[in-house]
């Protein structure tokens, strides 16, 4: 299969060469840059991507106007971020891959890296996003902080061969930065649910849907429903404990911790959220 690649970027110079050095392979790569004052444009020009401008309003929005503005060569579309890595491996996959009819969208598995090293239990391997889609039938979603597809689910099936994903890239402390924003909105969504503002999507069923996508959307609404106060604790038990996060050593206790405080800057912010609605 032949693909065309769509990136998000946002001051991304220290990511951006990376990401790009593994696509070498690819004759059409598009930047959709969120207004960039680094370096992160003249290092994608200078590897040939085209580069699209849009002010930032959430992920799906902008890989939607990727979509439609992108003019791509190709009818498929790898989507990616700025510190994401296609192997060699990965490669080679995508380039037996034969779409068959009704297929439109695929779930694609990524490898969580924290300084270098793969995070094989306490990222949760294997943890799937829907990555690659027809340039005219894949459309995302909003759903709390992150995007989701909007495509019919019997419409989608898995790709097996994982990407590289550097969360980490800026350090540690711009992680924790980024997710009081990514909190805030993860709460919004969490308020909603409680009060029956939102469309429980997770329950959607589908055929070629992966059983591990199912189940973290099924947890993803239980966990809904737990006590606000509890959440960290939950998530901390849940990857530490049940998913073996301690077989990563030093690093998966650290990134356990890591997510367990994520969980609670989400249960505060929608603790207050509620306050105010009630």
């Amino acid at each position: 299969m032949n693909v065309s690649i769509l990136i998000l970027t946002y001051n991304e110079e220290v990511n951006i060469a990376r990401c790009l050095n593994s696509l070498v392979w690819c004759d059409d790569i598009v930047v959709v840059d969120s207004g960039s004052t680094d370096q992160t444009i003249s290092i994608a020009e200078r590897a040939g991507a085209r580069i699209l401008r849009r002010k930032f309003d959430d992920f799906a929005g902008q890989r939607n106007f990727g979509l439609e503005h992108g003019k791509f060569k190709h009818e498929w579309v790898l989507h990616l971020d700025a510190d994401e890595v296609v192997t060699p491996a990965f490669q080679a996959a995508l380039n037996d891959l034969v779409p068959p009819n009704g297929i439109d969208a695929y779930f694609v598995p990524s490898k969580t890296m924290l300084f270098d090293t793969w995070l094989k239990h306490a990222g949760m391997w294997p943890t799937y996003q829907v990555r690659l889609g027809h340039r005219d039938r894949l459309r995302f979603i909003q759903v709390g902080h992150g995007q989701r597809e909007d495509v019919p689910l019997e419409k989608t099936a898995k790709f097996d061969e994982p990407y590289l994903h550097y969360s980490f890239s800026h350090g540690l402390k711009l992680w924790l930065q980024k997710h009081i924003r990514y909190a805030d909105d993860e709460a919004a969504e969490l308020v909603n649910a409680r009060l029956g503002m939102a469309k429980e999507i997770a329950n959607q069923e589908g055929p070629t849907l992966d059983r591990d996508v199912k189940m973290r959307r099924r947890m993803k609404l239980a966990a809904n429903r737990l006590p606000l106060m509890l959440r960290p604790i939950a998530r901390f038990f849940y990857v530490f404990v049940l998913r073996r996060g301690f077989l990563d050593g030093p690093l998966g206790l650290l990134y356990s911790f890591m997510l367990a405080i994520y969980e609670g800057m989400i249960a505060i912010l929608a603790y207050e959220k509620l306050r105010q609605k009630t």
